[in-house]
């Protein structure tokens, strides 16, 4: 009998009964954790490895022309609008147009009630009557007092000037001057009467309101039963564009940018109701006196607060397939010159500095990485002196100092005897692990 104290393994699990186990799965606990532990080293060293050093974010310098250009924000306006308004105070009996109906010059648009107006007419030509009448009468009395003067200036020559008297000769002749009078007086009522009935008739005929212009109405602010009463300030019914065909975009430019703006340069705009297209425009106009200049004042005076100071630009638009409306927000872009072939760099490189380096936070590219100090973030002026780093075949930087030019907000222009277009100069730095 074999002794169990001296079995196998094996053995003893034929005895008990039991599967035997393979050899592999007997060995499993002393490999496995090794095999484990072997990974974790090989990983550990990866890493170290791959922090050897940072991997810069490069941007080649370019030889090209750059495009600078102005924004602007402003509302669309017609080339001519037009306010009718009413200079006769009644009801509004009739009116003949609405919004968005074309007119032309001389149409109907509304009428007033003229009651009023023609009871004013009728007494105006009954005053004339009265004055006509009373210039006929006038008259008559002057004819009668002239013959008797004359009589009377007969006798005295006849008589030798005994009869009649002085006084009687004095007494006619003055008759007749006041006859004259009366006859000047007559001709003066009979202009007034004649004046009034004319202001008369042409309030009447303003009753009839018509259209100035030919256009399009843009609004209408009358009913029909509404009194309308006109004052010092005339009463305004309708707005009407004369063509819509051609407009007219006001923009307000900021007073940095307005010394780059001038009349005749190009510009394009873009509006909320056609999103993706731009229309044409031209400058037609930058006023000289700011459109806050006033309200500037008056809050300096005030609180002492500086104003933001603008400009207003006018650029002509053509609209043949009448898409723009008067009223829409545009955003412009005028073009305002163009440097011809220069060298570039993007403006990222000139903020990078290496020793400002910062670990980036789950993306690419960091936009504060390499930035020196918060004023460095607000831009680079024209002029100035900056430096640049270009990265090199052996992954070493090179710096390099540039004096700026203009930029576009993305580009800036450089120049430098070193600095060469192709060289790639560093924008950034890569984030580990990525």
């Amino acid at each position: 009998m074999t002794d169990p104290d001296t079995a196998s393994p094996e053995k003893v699990d034929e005895f008990l009964g039991e599967k035997p186990r393979p050899r592999w799965r007997r060995w499993m606990k002393y490999w496995l954790p090794a095999l484990i532990v072997i990974a974790l080293v090989l990983l550990v060293s990866t890493c170290s490895g791959g922090s050897e050093g940072p991997t810069y974010i490069t941007e080649e310098v370019e030889r090209e022309s750059l495009d600078l250009t102005v924004t602007a924000t402003g509302n669309l306006r017609p080339t001519n609008q037009v306010t009718v308004g009413s200079e006769v105070n009644g009801p509004v009996e009739r009116v003949l147009v609405d919004v968005n109906d074309r007119v032309t010059r001389g149409q109907v648009i509304a009428v007033i009630n003229t009651e009023i107006i023609d009871q004013q007419i009728a007494q105006s030509r009954a005053n004339l009557n009265a004055a006509r009448a009373t210039l006929t009468q006038a008259r008559a009395t002057l004819d009668v007092d002239t013959a008797q003067l004359a009589r009377l200036e007969e006798v005295r020559r006849l008589s030798d000037g005994r009869v009649p008297s002085q006084v009687e000769l004095e007494q006619a002749q003055a008759a007749v001057s006041r006859d004259r009078a009366a006859v000047a007086s007559a001709r003066a009522n009979i202009e007034a009467a004649q004046a009034s009935l004319q202001a008369n008739l042409t309030t009447r005929s303003r009753a009839v309101i018509r259209a100035p212009v030919t256009g399009v109405v843009l609004a209408r602010q009358i009913e029909p039963g509404q009194t309308v009463v006109a004052s010092f300030n005339t009463v305004t019914l309708f707005v009407i564009a004369e063509d819509l065909s051609a407009m007219q975009l006001h923009v307000s430019i900021d007073e940095a940018d307005v010394g780059q703006v001038d009349a005749g340069q190009k510009a394009s705009f873009t509006v909320d109701a056609y999103p993706g297209r731009r229309f044409p425009a031209r400058v037609e106009r930058v006023d000289l006196a700011s459109g806050n200049t006033v309200q500037a004042q008056g809050a300096a005076a005030g609180s002492g607060a500086a104003s933001v100071v603008s400009y207003e630009a006018r650029l002509a638009v053509d609209n043949p397939d009448g898409l723009l409306r008067p009223g829409m927000t545009a955003t412009a872009t005028i073009a305002t010159d163009s440097t011809g072939q220069v060298m570039l760099v993007p403006n990222a490189a000139l903020r990078f500095r290496p020793d400002e380096q910062q670990e980036g936070g789950g993306g690419v590219f960091n936009p504060q990485i390499g930035l020196e100090e918060q004023e460095q973030q607000s831009g680079i002026g024209a002029g100035s002196r900056q430096q640049v780093r270009v990265l090199q075949k052996d992954g070493t930087l090179r710096t390099i100092e540039v004096i700026t030019g203009q930029s576009d907000g993305r580009r800036t222009v450089v120049r430098s005897a070193d600095l060469k277009p192709g060289m790639k100069v560093v924008t950034g730095v890569r984030a580990q692990g990525e």
